[in-house]
């Protein structure tokens, strides 16, 4: 029988696995691999990141865009280290991914060899899978499970370690089949229990969220619920799995939740929960529902069994994947009568005042700024971003009004806008691209600026500069007034720092810049970065810092 190295028969199980790009940065632990993907360079392009969580991050993203495990290689030890961050998102966010790690040889394991990590350890809180492959004939065995236990059920991210010596193994070149992920699907008898409980109900919502939809599942429930009028919010960054215009759409329950919104929540007397785990900010820290035994009837619908009734026990609880539960709701015959339609057009009276954006003070007006991306931001576009106060104002004013249009860390991750963004390019080359970003948020992965300067690739980053880590300055506002330390930043020109890159780089200090500053940034023939200068006392859409620091003092002095 032919042979071939253990390396290249990996590479062979990516091409079968319908793999095109991976996401890397090199390493001497995996150069058999990194040759093989020489030979491939045809069927797999190789993206070469500056940092491991860059390349973590960006993998993390192309599955989240594809429902495909994203492929990120990084060397052992310190890249391992550092690509643990994106491996916690893919965690958390339900992302089919896989990261490849390389190991020392086998012949120098259990001596703390140089960089020598046990990934079992390290990554088993982390990932659904941890393994090391010390035979090279078992490698296609474990990476066909990689992909089966990364897409199958809730997905999620998948850790191999690949000692450097067995990559080199001569095995025989046997035929690859790519991995098909199980898919399990509600019952006859659930799915009527699940239509007589939404008949008898008087204020039904719907709450989606979670991952393993696609455009069909959205569509197909998208039909269920305009067909039925029922009013739906969708969980933290989740926005895009519904069309925000839809007078069906109340609005999103994540960080800075509608007070009217979380009254209707609690008031509901049926919460039909598709996707979503029902963590801790879908809840607002668990405080929505009651523990165990919450006082609303709620069917919980997850793609992963053991998720269903985790905290809450649900009236009724089923396993299925999006698809499945999407098509078998579409099929339901119409609810008859419903009682909740002026009802539903109160919650949506309600979302639409919330979302109208607020006007801020400092010399722009970071509502204005809104108002304009809300007209001129194209339809089909990507919106990315990471962490920080900067966001509260993209997740309550921007309205979303296609599928996989967010990508965002609901790990709350700093960092993971911008080599989102470039993932996203990259996966989806004719629609534009708009990284949100903070000063705090955007250093930890700044470094992929040389990312997208080396592949060519064309987004546009609003950078929102408020010089301080805005989220932590606000809590300690509001639990320590005036005792502020450790959250003060000192940055760089980031404008003439993105044309050092070879990007455009421009500065908006006053409302009235932003405007042509954006348009100029949608035609350009290269990635743009707009540095918005923000005064520190907008730190959120409802109060200013001082107002925080008042009222906190006021508080205080209360009690």
């Amino acid at each position: 029988m032919k042979k071939e190295t253990a390396a290249r028969c990996l590479v062979r199980i990516l091409v079968e696995n319908h793999v095109e790009k991976a996401f890397c940065v090199p390493g001497e632990s995996y150069l058999p691999v990194l040759d093989a993907l020489y030979d491939a360079k045809d069927r797999i392009d190789l993206i070469t990141c500056r940092q491991e969580s860059g390349a973590g991050n960006m993998a993390e993203a192309s599955g989240k865009l594809t429902g495909r495990p994203g492929i990120c290689f990084v060397t052992r030890g310190p890249g391992a280290a550092n690509a643990a961050v994106a491996v916690h998102t893919a965690f958390q966010d339900s992302t089919p991914m896989i990261l490849f790690i390389g190991q020392v040889a086998r012949n120098h394991t259990d001596r703390e060899a140089f960089q020598e990590v046990d990934y079992r350890q390290m990554f088993g809180p982390l990932a659904k899978w941890v393994a090391q492959i010390d035979t090279g004939a078992r490698m296609a065995e474990y990476v066909t499970r990689a992909f089966h236990v990364a897409l199958s059920g809730r997905p999620g991210p998948v850790v191999l370690a690949l000692p450097e010596d067995m990559l080199k193994d001569d095995i025989p070149c046997a035929g690859i089949l790519p991995a098909r992920a199980a898919h399990a699907c509600i019952s006859p008898d659930d799915l009527k229990t699940l239509h007589d409980a939404l008949c008898a109900a008087k204020k039904p919502l719907l709450l989606l969220g979670g991952s393993g939809w696609d455009k069909e599942s959205v569509n197909n429930v998208q039909n269920f619920i305009q067909k039925n009028h029922l009013p739906v919010a969708v969980s933290f960054r989740c926005q895009d799995l519904v069309d925000n215009r839809l007078d069906n759409y109340i609005g999103d329950v994540g960080i800075g939740l509608n007070p009217a919104l979380a009254n209707r929540i609690k008031s509901a007397d049926l919460i039909l929960c598709i996707g979503p785990r029902l963590g801790e900010i879908t809840t607002g820290g668990y405080r929505l529902f009651d523990i165990p035994f919450p006082d609303q009837k709620i069917i919980m619908i997850h793609n992963g069994a053991e998720d269903s009734g985790h905290v809450h026990r649900p009236f009724m609880a089923i396993n299925s994947s999006m698809a499945n539960i999407a098509r078998a709701l579409c099929g339901l015959p119409e609810i008859p009568s419903p009682s909740w339609t002026a009802d539903l057009a109160a919650a949506r009276a309600s979302y639409l005042d919330w979302n109208r954006p607020l006007p801020t003070v400092g010399d722009v007006d970071i509502g204005a700024v809104y108002d304009h991306l809300r007209r001129d931001m194209p339809d089909e576009a990507i919106l990315t971003n990471g962490a920080g106060n900067f966001s509260i104002w993209l997740h309550r004013f921007m309205v979303y009004k296609k599928y996989r249009s967010q990508l965002a860390p609901t790990s709350g991750a700093m960092g993971y806008g911008l080599p989102a963004a470039i993932a996203a390019k990259l996966t989806c080359p004719d629609r534009p691209v708009v990284c949100f970003t903070g000063d705090g948020d955007f250093m930890m992965t700044s470094q992929e600026m040389a990312t997208l300067s080396h592949h060519g690739v064309n987004i546009i980053i609003l950078l929102f500069n408020n010089g301080m880590y805005g989220t932590i300055r606000m809590h300690q506002e509001r639990h320590f007034a005036g005792r502020v330390i450790g959250t003060g930043l000192t940055n760089p020109d980031f404008a003439a720092l993105a044309r050092s890159f070879s990007l455009h780089g421009v500065t908006v200090r006053k409302t009235a810049d932003f405007a042509p500053a954006f348009t100029q940034a949608l035609q350009a023939d290269k990635a743009t970065l707009i540095e918005i200068m923000v005064d520190a006392e907008a730190l959120t859409p409802a109060a200013t810092l001082e107002q925080i620091r008042t009222a906190t003092i006021t508080q205080q002095e209360k009690s």
